[in-house]
């Protein structure tokens, strides 16, 4: 009789929802990370906008979200996730080494915040950004969310805080086309920007 090798499906951990990777696969990860990682996904489907986008006015629009995203995400990674994580893992210096990638990005985007697209330069940073960006996300999504995940730091009550603080982020810097808004978001990127 011929064998057959099923596998046993895994029943998911409490807390825990389905995601998709830097590199498209779903995974089950707990909620923090999952909001975290619906946070990346967001970001790239904006380069990659932005990347297709034919009209100036378009692509600035799209150049003002990415900052804004950015800015956001990296101010919750490391006012919530990232002293949990440092705490917890069994390589700290991942946390260093994200700071340090946060803090280049912060520096690309208050550069992006002072042009528009008739600026020498404009397309080459807003690709570096991107470019930059996914680096330093596949590297988080392999090594940094993997070490959080098994020194089981609470993640569930933390997905719902870093959600909290991502929304009042983006209430307090505004719409990312409003005047005020690009000054505000130029702010949270040079805050930490050098570490």
């Amino acid at each position: 009789m011929p064998t057959t090798n099923k596998r046993r499906a895994k029943t998911p951990s409490p807390g825990s929802v389905s995601v998709k990777r830097y590199d498209g696969k779903s995974v089950r990860r707990p909620e923090a990370i999952a909001f975290l990682m619906r946070q990346h996904r967001e970001v790239e489907g904006l380069f990659d906008r932005f990347e297709n986008a034919e009209q100036k006015d378009e692509k600035a629009e799209l150049v003002d979200e990415i900052c804004l995203a950015l800015a956001v995400h990296a101010k919750i990674e490391e006012e919530l996730f990232y002293p949990g994580a440092e705490a917890a893992i069994e390589d700290p210096d991942l946390v260093d080494e994200a700071f340090v990638e946060h803090a280049t990005a912060k520096d690309l985007i208050a550069q992006l915040e002072g042009m528009t697209p008739d600026d020498h330069f404009y397309e080459a940073k807003v690709k570096v950004l991107g470019e930059y960006i996914a680096h330093h996300v596949k590297e988080e999504e392999t090594e940094l969310f993997s070490q959080a995940i098994r020194a089981k730091m609470e993640l569930s009550d933390l997905g719902r805080a870093l959600e909290l603080r991502s929304q009042q982020l983006k209430a307090e810097l505004g719409d990312p086309g409003s005047k005020g808004a690009k000054s505000k978001i130029k702010a949270h990127a040079s805050a930490g920007a050098h570490v």
